[in-house]
This record gives structure tokens, C-alpha cells and sequence, in this order.
């Protein structure tokens, strides 16, 4: 073990020649030309030899050896949401010598040794250099390689003809199932390489591979990407409103402002911060001293205005006599605030149909942002009598097992503290009233399986449509020559009697209920009205409740 415990009890007369028996070798090494030792690893009982070294946790990668050297990348520690903690990434060693840790240098991304070990190259962001292994520490910038001048040769047919045969080889050693879904996938090659040919652009080829790879009748065979031009859009900012044309007054008129959460920058809803005094039902007079009127597009004022100072003038009325003046920061996208809009109506909605009865939560989606949902709305409601599971749009994932435990989570016990209202349960948070489920067509991937066993499990009854049926996973997107990409069926779902389930057909639910298009348009729910229907008639016909505790023991 290089830390086995030493003795630090010797001779003087001993440790006078051993050191002067370690001199000589040293001189005899440099005279000599030292062939390596060939290798040998004893497999029997390695797992018993394994030692840590003696370094503080944490998330290490790329290990490598030079002399008394041990090199290794440290990363930021991550999670669902991303970075947990303010953390460079840095290229470390440890020291054989003194058994220590250094930090050999900050903010480096990649890194390689020469066969040698004298040499190291790393890269840090766009970066690219070479320095001596043998120094104690670096900064990005030494040893920087000039890369400005590096030219290629580009051939994009045969980059092309490269790619299409990568792609069909990825697919034939990846795919989850070994028959292909019973399709001659040598004759697929052959049948589509035919048009390589006629391929003149990125475009033609992402289709041609896509026409091909689309033959397996899969789920997740994504291609896309690709060495191409790309248009840099144009950042409009959006004010986080429903603005509607008042011809009769000439204005534009805020009919709706949008729901936000502030303090969450992709959530921050321009007109509801501090300070902004702007109501449903006010006239938007003019945008950066630039009048504005029905004649004009309202965003053509706004354009490449995303995230920097915007002056607005606002009045009750379509005219600027005690008009207000306030400077906002305009927002690149809508998207959240529209989402955010839609659940706390429906969640409202469910409250006042139910008298408070009845808990809603929407899903987006089975990765971090569902979760996060999840957990927001799940606590917060946890005492109703009644939740709504809504999963309709959810785009999938892989966090749906999670979510379910908790779901499952059964009551077995209960305790109680003097100056809490409520009794708790044991486990804690566990749910004992009813549940439904919603879904509908665009309940995909991950969000197909969470309805599958949410009715697997008797959780509760499944309202909607039939969902969107693609459950072969992947495990990432597999990168490409010219920077696109090609995803990998790989992981087919089997039922508990070993048959393949979803996958071509969705989850049927156990109520059927459409929303057609003019129940949206006229802003109804059917879907949501139905749910509510269900477990309403559940509480009424036997209440869920906590049992009640008996008087305090008293002891004699």
C-alpha cells in the first residue's frame, strides 16, 4: 500500500549508508539507459487492494500518471438543476512524494500527457496550450498554441457518405431490439446510399437519414444538427402581456398581464415587479418616446430590446394627459410566464369547483423542471382530499420513478406535537387521500410510463386520451463528424409478464375524454371537469380523514 504506516525509528549508522547506497543508484540511473519492467497485474483479490487517496470528495475524472505525479481533473458538483455550488473546474495532482493535493491549474475543461510525461496540453474553454509537467503549478495562458492559422481541407461529400455510414453502423450495434423490428437493415443501407449522390446540403442529408433510420418504426431516432449556416434570430422583447388592438381609440390595450415568479430570472414577468404600477385594462401609449398606435406592430418598437431598459408610457385612458412613465426590462420569451398563467388557473379553478377540497398539479415534464413542479405544488397540498395529477404535454424524462414512490408512499403511523394544528404522518408526507390522473396525446416518453403505472399501481383512474406511445429510451444524443448528431433506441419497456407494452399504441385511459378545439377557444376543460367530476364523487361517498388521537396518557 503506498500508505502503509512507517517506522520512523532507525540507526544513524544505517540510515547514513542507506542514503548513501540511494546516492549511487541515482548516479548509476543517469549513466544508464533503465528498460521498463513489464507489467503485471495480479486479478486475484484486487478489490482488497484498492486505497483512497487522501483527498476531500468530490467529482474527479480523467485520471493519469507522470513520475510522482498523479493528474486529475475536479468538476463542479451538479445536480438536477445544475451547479450546486460556485465552482471552477481545475486540472489537480496528487504528490507521491509529500502525499498531497495541489491545484495545478484553474479552469481547465481537457486535458492530455504526453507518451513521455513530461508534457501536458490542456484546454480551457477556447483555450488550447502546452507546459511541463514538472512544474508545481500553471495558469491558463502559458504555453498557449497559436491555432488561428490551422487550415482544412473539407470534402463534404465524402464527410457526407462518412456520417451515413456511421449513422447506419450506430444504429445497427445500438438498437434495442437485435432483429430490427424484423427489417433487412443491410438492404435499408443499400436502398437509401443509392441517393448520396443527389445530397447538395446538410438539409438533404439530415432527411435522407432520417427517411432511413425512420424504417425501424421507433421511437427517440432522432438525427439533426449538422455543419450548416446558422441565422442568428432577432431578440425581441416581450412585455409579458396580452396586448389587444382598440381601433375605436386608436391604442393598444393591456387586456391580461402574466403571472410571474420574480425571483426566477426565465420567470420574471416585467410589468408585476417592484415598483411597476401597470393594470389589466390600461392603454400602452408609447415604447422608448416612440408613439404607438393600432396603425403599428407594438414589437417592432421592441426588437433586440430582450433584457435591456425599456421606457413604456401607460395611461387608464387612450390619451397622455396623467400618463406614467416606467422603465422595464422586457423579457426574450413568454414561454414560462404562459405556462406559469395556465396551471395557477387551473389550479384556482380545481379550488373553487371543490371548495378547497381538491389539490392541483401539473407535470411538465419527467427531468428537473417536473420535479422541480412536483415538489413546489405536491407539500403545499398535501392535506387535501383530492389531488389532480395532470401529466397532459408532459415531454418525458426519467425521474417518473420518483415521483410514483412518492405517490405510494402509504400512512402507517401518526404523530403529534402541542403546538402543531396538524398531525403528521409516518412516513412523513405521505398522502392518504384520492388521486386521478389527467393525460392526452402530447403525454410522451417518460410521461407515457407515469400514466402506465399510475393505473398499474391503483393509484387512482386515468382520464384523457390515449397517449403519444414512444417508450424506447435513449441515453443522450451521439455526436457526429461535423458537430450533429444521431440518437440510439436502446432501451425497450417490458411488462411484469415480460411483454412489450406502449411503445406503438399509448396508454388508454380508463375514462376517455376529449378536448376538442372549440372547447379551447372557448376556454373550457372538459378533461379537468371530468376529473374533478370523479374524485369529488370519491370524497363525498367516503371521506378520507385522519384518524383522531386519543386523550393524552396520564400517569399515576
Amino acid at each position: 500500500s503506498p500508505f502503509a504506516p512507517e517506522s520512523d525509528e532507525v540507526e544513524p549508522e544505517k540510515l547514513q549508508k542507506s542514503q548513501k547506497a540511494e546516492s549511487e543508484k541515482e548516479k548509476e540511473k543517469k549513466k544508464k539507459k533503465i528498460t521498463p519492467r513489464p507489467i503485471r497485474i495480479d486479478v486475484e483479490g484486487i478489490e482488497n487492494r484498492v486505497v483512497a487517496l487522501p483527498i476531500r470528495p468530490g467529482s474527479y475524472s480523467h485520471l493519469q500518471v507522470s513520475g510522482e505525479k498523479i493528474f486529475y481533473l475536479s468538476h463542479p458538483l451538479r445536480g438536477l438543476n445544475g451547479v450546486l455550488v460556485n465552482q471552477k473546474p481545475a486540472l489537480k495532482y496528487f504528490n507521491w512524494k509529500d502525499k498531497k493535493e495541489y491545484t495545478f491549474m484553474e479552469g481547465v475543461n481537457a486535458f492530455d500527457l504526453s507518451p513521455d510525461g513530461k508534457y501536458l496540453i490542456y484546454r480551457a474553454k477556447n483555450t488550447i496550450g502546452i507546459v511541463e509537467t514538472s512544474k508545481k503549478q500553471a495558469k491558463v495562458g502559458d504555453g498557449k498554441l497559436d491555432v488561428s492559422r490551422l487550415q482544412m481541407y473539407w470534402e463534404p461529400r465524402k464527410e457526407w457518405r462518412q456520417i451515413f455510414q456511421e449513422v447506419w453502423r450506430l444504429e445497427r450495434d445500438y438498437f434495442y431490439a437485435e432483429n430490427m423490428h424484423g427489417v433487412d437493415w443491410p438492404a435499408m443501407r443499400e436502398k437509401y446510399q443509392k441517393l448520396l449522390p443527389w445530397v447538395n446540403h446538410r438539409f438533404d442529408l439530415t432527411y435522407l437519414l432520417g427517411e432511413m433510420i425512420s424504417e425501424l418504426c421507433s421511437s427517440h431516432a432522432y438525427v439533426g444538427g449538422g455543419d450548416m449556416p446558422k441565422v442568428e434570430p432577432v431578440k425581441v422583447g416581450l412585455l409579458g402581456a396580452r396586448l389587444v388592438p382598440d381601433y375605436k381609440a386608436g391604442r393598444y390595450r393591456i387586456q391580461e398581464i402574466l403571472k410571474g415568479e420574480n425571483w426566477i430570472p426565465s420567470r420574471r414577468s416585467p410589468l408585476t415587479e417592484p415598483g411597476i404600477e401597470v393594470h389589466p385594462g390600461d392603454y400602452l401609449l408609447s415604447i422608448n418616446g416612440q408613439e404607438l398606435t393600432t396603425d403599428d406592430n407594438p414589437y417592432r418598437l421592441l426588437q433586440n430590446q430582450a433584457d435591456k431598459i425599456v421606457t413604456i408610457e401607460v395611461n387608464s385612458k387612450p390619451t397622455h394627459r396623467q400618463s406614467r412613465k416606467y422603465q422595464i426590462k422586457p423579457v426574450a420569451s413568454e414561454f414560462d410566464l404562459n405556462y406559469l398563467t395556465w396551471v395557477e388557473k387551473n389550479r384556482r379553478y380545481v379550488e373553487e369547483k371543490t371548495h378547497g377540497m381538491v389539490g392541483y398539479i401539473h407535470i411538465p415534464d419527467m427531468g428537473a423542471r417536473g420535479l422541480n413542479e412536483f415538489v413546489k405544488s405536491f407539500y403545499a397540498q398535501i392535506r387535501k382530499k383530492g389531488l389532480i395529477i395532470d401529466v397532459r404535454y408532459n415531454g418525458g424524462g426519467f425521474v417518473s420513478q420518483m415521483i410514483l414512490e412518492r405517490l405510494r408512499r402509504i400512512m402507517v403511523g401518526l404523530g403529534k406535537a402541542r403546538n402543531m394544528k396538524e398531525l403528521y404522518t409516518y412516513p412523513d408526507a405521505a398522502y392518504y387521500g384520492y388521486l386521478v390522473c389527467l393525460a392526452n396525446e402530447y403525454s410522451a416518453s417518460d410521461g407515457d410510463i407515469f400514466p402506465y403505472y399510475f393505473k398499474k399501481y391503483g393509484l387512482g383512474k386515468l382520464i384523457g386520451t390515449r397517449t403519444w406511445g414512444g417508450v424506447i429510451g435513449i441515453r443522450g444524443y451521439t455526436p457526429l463528424i461535423d458537430g450533429g448528431y444521431v440518437t440510439r433506441p436502446e432501451f425497450g419497456l417490458l411488462s411484469d409478464k415480460g411483454r412489450w407494452i406502449i411503445e406503438n399504441h399509448g396508454v388508454e385511459p380508463d375514462i376517455e375524454v376529449d378536448t376538442l378545439p372549440t372547447d379551447q377557444a372557448q376556454g373550457r376543460d372538459p378533461q379537468l371537469d371530468k376529473a374533478i367530476e370523479v374524485i369529488m364523487k370519491q370524497i363525498q361517498e367516503h371521506p378520507p380523514q385522519l384518524p383522531k388521537p386519543e386523550p393524552y396518557p396520564v400517569k399515576r
